[in-house]
């Protein structure tokens, strides 16, 4: 049977079974231009990315929107507390102390005769700015330590690895207690340098996991191949697919940050008066449980919505994320 002569204007494309058919250019032109294309492509038949399915996923989903929705109103009352709670938090009334819901005051006060409505507003900033930045520091350190180590292996990696069981060794709360004892400042940043301190570890040993994974992809390989420098495959093909497990775990242990805050400050060794914070109103209440409840109930109740509005944001980020849940 004569060969037949190769035409320029037509295609192969494969079929579902292995085989092969002939698709002219023109029936292959209008199958890219199909809105959404085939599953798994988007607009114009371009593979969609793990991002856009994940941004996807989330915007149909109802735990993402309502956590969102809640921290977004904690960012905007940390940032302008005084747009919903006139008045400062450091004033208080002693004649007030321990009375219940009144005008101006829908929270009632505490001991000291100050507005639980306000004080309860104003400590979300140091929930909010603690967990933030102790996140972002511990993500930060964490990821370049754990991706070089997963990078280069070596002694670096073993050195990193033993390291690492040292701190986790380290319980948090007892290093708190040892560590912030002797801090005389004030102010919110020995706390988070602490929670950088003690919680790094946990983040190099996912981001050194997902940098060993990555490595052995083809595309990395394909790159190495061709000449591509460390520095080119680590920040060009392995960063990018290697920071997801990172993002899920970073925040999640966000809520879990501004729970140890509150811990701290209610132990007496981590922001203290005059400072606002939720862990300090609720250790100044505890004595008066019986006699004003609500000066307990309030900060309590905020510190549990906020962790809890972390924790299932990072839960719909992880299912978004993981491609065996596709």
């Amino acid at each position: 049977m004569p060969e037949q002569p190769y035409e320029s204007d037509r295609a192969i494309a494969g079929t579902g079974a292995g085989g092969a058919m002939d698709l002219a250019a023109s029936e292959a032109q209008t199958l890219e231009k199909i809105p959404g294309g085939p599953e798994g492509t988007g607009p114009a038949g371009k593979p969609r990315s793990l991002w856009s399915d994940a941004w996807r996923d989330l915007r149909r989903n109802p735990v993402f929107l309502v956590s969102a929705l809640v921290i977004l109103f904690l960012v905007f009352i940390s940032l302008w507390p005084s747009a919903i709670a006139p008045g400062s938090p450091l004033k208080c009334q002693l004649s007030k102390a321990q009375d219940g819901p009144g005008p101006g005051a829908p929270f009632g006060y505490d001991g000291q005769g100050c507005n639980v409505y306000t004080r309860t507003v104003y400590g979300a900033r140091t929930s909010v700015t603690v967990g933030v930045c102790a996140t972002l520091g511990v993500a930060l350190l964490g990821s370049v330590l754990g991706g070089l180590a997963g990078f280069f292996g070596g002694v670096w990696d073993s050195l990193l690895s033993r390291t690492t069981d040292i701190f986790f060794a380290i319980p948090v709360v007892l290093g708190g207690l040892v560590l912030l004892s002797v801090v005389t400042s004030n102010t919110v940043w020995p706390v988070i340098g602490f929670m950088v301190l003690l919680g790094w570890p946990q983040i190099s040993r996912i981001a050194r996991g997902s940098v060993i994974t990555a490595q052995q992809n083809d595309y990395v390989q394909a790159a190495r191949a061709l000449g591509a420098s460390n520095s080119r495959i680590l920040l060009r093909h392995i960063a990018p697919n290697a920071v997801a497990p990172v993002i899920v775990v970073a925040t999640i242990a966000l809520g879990t940050y501004i729970a140890l805050e509150a811990t701290l400050s209610y132990l007496g060794v981590g922001l203290k008066p005059p400072s606002v914070s939720w862990g300090i109103d609720i250790s100044a209440a505890s004595p008066y449980i019986r006699n004003a409840p609500h000066a307990l109930l309030w900060p309590s109740g905020a510190l549990a919505v906020t962790v809890l509005a972390f924790i299932m944001l990072g839960d719909a980020v992880r299912d978004a994320l993981d491609p065996k849940l596709r």
